[in-house]
């Protein structure tokens, strides 16, 4: 990342990578392949206790961050989780962390310090979204009496079948709702996927008239739309900063490849047509650089352009970032597509976070309505 880091901030990342080396190095990652979670719980609590979890909690409810804009303390994280390709929940369990602190219900206090310590992992069930148009939301949530009823399906949830606890979001009239529904709640329903991401699990997750108290609502039932909208921005923030983590990893190892490896007495990288793919590629890497490091720090500081910018970022990076991986695969000929070498792991993670939390088209779509309400206010 380029932000103009403390020295706080630089031993927080330093840190964070020295650990996913150790702890999370690509051997380690193959040997996890048919793991059922990916990783061991202990790595999880471990980089919890690092701080991985607490970036966008207030201290009053355990949380903390190193420079006052937690986002952007969390992109540094996120960076180094692309670069290294890490396992882990990190950006699901900081947006229901981000989505928790500050409400005061016994079970939501209770699932907070859980996903703080590392002790439980918290999925989003993301099943309305901003971006949608009436009509396109995959869950619908009613209330009953006192009670509140759920009903739909979301796919993919990051570690689905490892959770405790799932945030669900749902439309309801009004608006989008969300709640806290435990995974062995009777009508939830979870199967696992596969996906093309060898270090991350997900799932698909079902409602089928599940019933939950209303005191699990978090906020008020039809009137969570400007969460939901910090929420993803959040994640549009943590996804784009990971991306480009996996870019550099996956341009650095690229560029290596091309003085090493000799054709006709010469390096690929002395070759004019080679050399504008990576002239191709270093203006996306810079750009996604800079535009990352502007969402982050326009979401932590609550600015005017903070949607439009994490928008702007979650869908440039998501389209120029697996251009560059697929080139980076092309570059390296018949042995980038092997199993054995390790750019597939970046180019699995630029791939699955491209399409997390909304694609590049659904983000372009949402940036777009959002220039029109402006046109409309004025």
């Amino acid at each position: 990342m380029w932000h103009e880091l403390t020295s706080d901030q630089e031993l927080f990342r330093d840190t964070t990578a020295r650990f996913l080396n150790d702890r999370a190095p690509l051997s380690q990652l193959r040997k996890n392949r048919d793991d059922p979670a990916g990783f061991d719980p202990a790595y999880w609590s471990a980089g919890a206790e690092l701080g991985w979890t607490m970036l966008l909690v207030n201290e009053e409810d355990g949380g903390g961050n190193i420079s006052c804009r937690g986002a952007v303390d969390l992109a540094l994280i996120a960076y180094e989780f692309g670069r290294h390709a890490a396992p882990g929940p990190l950006v699901d369990c900081n947006v229901i962390a981000s989505a928790l602190s500050g409400h005061e219900g016994e079970l939501q206090r209770s699932v907070l310090g859980e996903v703080l310590t590392g002790e439980a992992i918290a999925s989003s069930c993301l099943g309305a979204a901003p971006w949608q148009q009436p009509g396109e939301a995959t869950v619908t949530i009613s209330m009953d009496g006192g009670d509140v009823i759920i009903n739909g399906a979301v796919k993919p949830v990051e570690s689905g079948k490892q959770a405790r606890h799932l945030l669900v979001t749902g439309i309801s009239e009004g608006g989008m709702t969300q709640i806290l529904v435990p995974t062995d709640a009777p009508g939830v329903a979870i199967k696992g996927l596969k996906n093309i991401d060898v270090t991350r699990r997900f799932a698909a997750v079902s409602f089928d008239n599940v019933r939950a108290p209303a005191d699990a609502l978090v906020g008020a039932f039809g009137r969570a739309d400007d969460q939901v909208v910090h929420q993803v921005q959040n994640a549009a923030v943590i996804l784009s900063a990971e991306s480009v983590g996996a870019m550099d990893a996956a341009f650095d190892m690229t560029m290596d490849w091309a003085f090493d490896r000799y054709t006709f007495g010469r390096p690929l990288a002395s070759y004019q047509a080679l050399k504008h793919r990576f002239a191709d590629m270093k203006s996306w890497l810079e750009a996604s650089h800079a535009v990352s490091d502007a969402a982050a720090e326009a979401v932590a500081d609550g600015t005017a352009l903070a949607g439009e910018t994490a928008c702007a970022a979650k869908s440039y990076i998501g389209e120029q970032g697996v251009e560059l991986a697929q080139d980076c695969v092309q570059l390296h000929g018949g042995i980038g597509v092997t199993y054995e070498h390790d750019l597939h792991f970046f180019l699995r993670r630029i791939t699955l976070d491209r399409l997390l939390y909304g694609t590049p088209a659904e983000h372009r779509r949402w940036l777009a309505a959002m220039q029109i309400d402006k046109e409309y206010a004025a």
